[in-house]
């Protein structure tokens, strides 16, 4: 039996030992661009620089940062009832589904403000219902999460490649996609917002959909941790026998946890749909779905965690781009390895340096300088 972790300080938990596995991940990263000959010193400069140098990278940084953010709150729900919701790819998918219809059955008749919550709803629920057969396999069926979720990804993408091929298609158009969404589905953009401070912005994509990123954030640590319904999500995460002792439904706790996990998954859609590319059309979620994955793990499945490593990762995304334009050498597919580097320590290593930080922290304590003295003073 393996022995399980020390508690250590909150800020050494959520705050020290992310960074740690962040900083050997760039560190590794740094070897890579060497073998290909380039300075590792200067691509860093370059992809901070491209992520953060101008307003138009910052505004690209948060747009692909609030995608990010909705998938790693949904994997971090789902998580905290002690489930693995790598479905968020596919409850996307259909939650685009539904957006679209919402979007191009009013976008003519109303505006933009009363048709963003309209699809808000449609995306929550879409998401929601897809994760709910998966959910009711497990709780009723024994079927495990992770390999329905994943299959239902399939499904999802099969689902919606009918669908854009056929009634959701405009009439005398070859392309895989909706038509485009008229104004009265177009999200305004949030650039002003940074062009306040002086930064100039050309044009990106950077929509309202952020704010409601955020405030899902707060609302899902509102859930996990000041309400009964969080309270009895985290006992069955640690202990399904010990929430069963106490009278907590197995079959209600994981359905309902799945249910809001993939309703956050949906109403990702929301941001390349409705805030970029103003339609519906094959490969809108592009991947964001697992990305949610390493995002909630580094940031320890806490909300204010999740936002700084969403951040991160558009980091990676919008640098990487430039990166990959100023440094010919370093290819887009060097910028995803590097990425999966960061998704390697920050995942599945996530616990490689914690022995030594749980060592460093009990040397220091002063329970250990007083037994240290008491053995002294017994030899």
């Amino acid at each position: 039996m393996s022995t399980p972790y020390a508690k250590l300080p909150a800020w050494a938990d959520y705050g020290l030992i992310p960074v740690i596995n962040l900083a050997v991940a760039f560190v590794v990263a740094g070897f890579v661009v060497l073998l290909v000959g380039e300075n590792p010193f200067r691509a860093a400069a370059v992809l901070v620089e491209g992520a953060f140098g101008r307003g138009q990278g910052i505004a690209f940084t948060l747009f692909y940062a609030t995608t990010f953010i909705f998938s790693g709150l949904s994997v971090a729900v789902a998580a905290h009832c002690g489930l693995f919701n790598i479905g968020g790819e596919g409850q996307g998918y259909i939650a685009g589904l539904g957006i679209g219809i919402v979007c191009l059955a009013f976008d003519s008749v109303l505006p933009w403000w009363l048709t963003f919550p309209l699809a808000i709803i449609a995306s929550a629920a879409m998401g929601a219902l897809w994760a709910l057969i998966p959910a009711y396999l497990q709780a009723k069926r024994g079927s495990h999460i992770v390999i329905t979720t994943i299959m239902f990804n399939f499904i999802a993408a099969s689902v919606m490649v009918y669908a854009l091929v056929g009634f959701l298609k405009p009439a005398n158009s070859m392309a895989p996609q909706t038509r485009t969404f008229l104004d009265g589905a177009q999200l305004p953009k949030l650039n002003w917002v940074i062009e306040l401070f002086g930064a100039k912005i050309r044009s990106a994509p950077f929509n309202i959909s952020f704010l409601l990123a955020l405030a899902m954030a707060f609302l899902v640590w509102v859930l996990i941790w000041r309400t009964r319904l969080g309270y009895e999500m985290r006992t069955y995460g640690h202990s399904s026998k010990a929430a069963r002792y106490a009278g907590i439904s197995e079959t209600r706790i994981i359905i309902i946890a799945m249910m809001i996990s993939g309703a956050l998954a949906g109403m990702m859609a929301l941001n390349p749909t409705m805030g970029d590319q103003h339609n519906v059309a094959l490969e809108f979620v592009s991947g964001a779905g697992f990305v949610g994955i390493a995002v909630a793990l580094m940031g320890r499945l806490h909300p204010v965690g999740i936002v700084l490593a969403a951040i991160l990762f558009g980091m990676l995304y919008q640098g990487g781009a430039e990166l990959a334009f100023e440094m010919p050498a370093i290819s887009r597919d060097m910028i995803v390895i590097i990425q999966g580097l960061v998704i390697l320590f920050a995942g599945a290593l996530e616990h490689m340096f914690r022995p030594y930080v749980q060592a460093l922290f009990a040397s220091l304590s002063p329970r250990s300088v007083g037994m240290e003295a008491i053995k002294g003073k017994g030899a």
